[in-house]
C-alpha cells in the first residue's frame, strides 16, 4: 500500500526536505518565525503555537466570553445536551487547507482550536511543518478533543469536519467525532442575517456585526493554499505568519459571534438586538421552535420600527396567522383590516372567511370578496395574484350570493 508520502507526491505535494533549498529552510523555519513548541507522539512530532487571552478580552464590540443562556441555541441545534455543557467543554475549530474544494487530496495543514481554561481563553494551532507529520497531528487532535463535549465551527459541517474525518480514514486512524455535538454558526448566521446583510461570510460578519477590523498582517483566505505550497517548496515560513493570524482571528470571531447569537436567541427583546430586520428573523426562529407567545411579541416589536415595505407586509401576515393559531382572533382581525387597507389580497380572503363562517354576516363577507376581485383586476395588480385568487373569489362570491338569496326567501 502506498505510503502517505507517496500519495502526497502523486498529488504534486512535495514531502520532506529532499530537493528543497536547505539554506533558505535553515534560515527561515517556522520555529524561528513564531514562538511554538513540539510535542511527541508515536507517529512523530507535532509543532504547535499557543496563545492565551484573558476572559473578557475585547474583540471588536464584544468580549471573549461564554455567559449567555444556551437553551434556545440547543433547541435550534436540535441537541438538548448543549444547554448543559459548561463553557470549558466547548471547543472552537477552524482549519487552513491545501485547497478549498475539500477533495480527497486536500490536507488540513493547520488546525486551530480554542477553548476556555480557568480564567483564560487558550488558542492552540497545530501546524504541519511537513505533510509527513499528519498522523502525529491527528493523534494530537484526538488528545486535545478528549475532554470536550461540543464543537463550534463556521461551515464546519460542510467542510472542516468532513475533511478531517477523511484524513483519519486516509491514515487508517479511528474516527473521533461520533460522540461530540456540533454547532455550525454559519447555519444560524443565515437564519439571523439573510435579509439584512448581503453576505454571511465570517469576515463580513466580523466587520458588520462585531465591528472588528483585522490588522494589515491578515492573509486573505483565497491565497492561503498557495502560500503553504510555496513554503513546502522553499522552506521560507515568513509568509505564513499572516496565515496564523488569519486562523486565530477566525476562532476569536467565532467565540464572540456565538456569544452574540446566544444572547439574541435568549433575549430577543434585549439590548443585543438593535435592528428591526433582526427582530423579524428572531420572530421567525421562535415561531418555528414553537415559542408562539414570544414570537408574537417579537413581531409586534419589529412592526413598531422601520421596516422595508415588503418585509413589513410579510411580518404583518405572519403575525396575523400566528395570532389566529394562538386563538387571539381580535388581534388577527385588527391586522387583517390593516393589511386589507394596504391592498393585501390574503387579508381580504381572511376577512371574507371570518364573516362568512364565524360571524355569519354574509353581506360583510360578500363585501370583502367583491373588494378583493376589484383589487386583483386592477391594471397594476400583479398577474400572479389574478391567477392565484380570481377563481377562488368568484366561487366564494357565487356561494355567498346563493346564501343571501336563500335567506331572503326564508323571510
Amino acid at each position: 500500500m502506498p505510503s502517505l508520502s507517496d500519495r502526497l507526491k502523486a498529488l504534486g505535494v512535495q514531502v520532506g526536505a529532499s530537493g528543497l533549498p536547505k539554506t533558505q529552510r535553515a534560515n527561515h523555519p517556522i520555529e524561528k518565525i513564531l514562538e511554538g513548541r513540539t510535542i511527541n507522539f508515536v507517529q512523530g512530532e507535532v509543532f504547535l503555537v499557543e496563545q492565551q487571552y484573558p476572559f473578557g478580552h475585547p474583540h471588536g464590540n464584544a468580549n471573549l466570553a461564554l455567559t449567555a443562556p444556551m437553551e434556545i441555541m440547543a433547541e435550534w441545534a436540535g441537541d438538548a445536551r448543549i444547554k448543559d455543557i459548561q463553557p470549558e467543554k466547548f471547543v472552537f475549530i477552524d482549519t487552513e487547507t491545501t485547497g478549498l474544494s475539500g477533495g480527497s487530496g486536500t490536507l488540513a495543514f493547520m488546525i486551530g482550536l480554542g477553548r476556555f481554561e480557568q480564567d483564560d481563553f487558550k488558542l492552540t494551532q497545530f501546524f504541519l511543518r511537513d505533510p509527513s507529520e499528519e498522523p502525529a497531528m491527528l493523534s494530537a487532535l484526538e488528545q486535545y478533543l478528549a475532554p470536550c463535549r461540543a464543537l463550534v465551527s463556521f461551515n464546519g459541517k460542510a467542510f472542516d469536519i468532513p475533511l478531517i474525518q477523511a484524513r483519519y480514514i486516509a491514515n487508517s486512524q479511528p474516527q473521533i467525532f461520533q460522540n461530540i455535538t456540533h454547532i455550525d454558526l454559519l447555519h444560524l448566521a443565515r437564519r439571523l442575517w439573510r435579509e439584512r446583510l448581503p453576505s454571511r461570510a465570517l469576515n463580513y460578519l466580523e466587520q458588520n456585526i462585531l465591528d472588528h477590523q483585522r490588522a494589515e498582517e491578515d492573509t486573505p483566505g483565497s491565497i492561503i493554499p498557495q502560500l503553504y505550497f510555496d513554503y513546502l517548496r522553499c522552506g521560507d515560513a515568513r509568509p505564513l505568519k499572516g496565515v496564523f493570524y488569519h486562523n486565530a482571528m477566525d476562532i476569536l470571531s467565532m467565540v464572540t459571534l456565538m456569544e452574540r447569537m446566544a444572547l439574541m436567541l435568549a433575549e430577543p427583546l434585549g439590548s443585543q438586538v438593535e435592528h428591526a430586520l433582526d427582530l423579524v428573523a428572531l420572530g421567525k426562529l421562535h415561531e418555528d421552535l414553537g415559542y408562539w407567545n414570544m414570537a408574537a411579541q417579537i413581531y409586534s416589536c419589529s412592526l413598531e420600527q422601520e421596516l422595508p415595505d415588503k418585509t413589513r407586509h410579510q411580518t404583518i401576515k405572519r403575525l396575523s396567522y400566528l395570532q389566529k393559531r394562538r386563538g387571539e382572533l381580535p388581534e388577527a382581525l385588527s391586522l387583517w383590516w390593516q393589511a386589507a387597507a394596504e391592498r393585501q389580497v390574503y387579508a381580504h380572503e381572511e376577512l371574507a372567511k371570518y364573516y362568512e363562517h364565524q360571524a355569519r354576516d354574509y353581506i360583510e363577507a360578500k363585501r370583502w370578496t367583491e373588494a378583493a376581485l376589484v383589487l386583483i383586476k386592477m391594471p397594476d395588480s400583479p398577474h400572479y395574484e389574478r391567477v392565484k385568487w380570481q377563481q377562488d373569489f368568484e366561487y366564494r362570491l357565487a356561494r355567498l350570493e346563493r346564501r343571501l338569496n336563500q335567506r331572503l326567501k326564508g323571510k
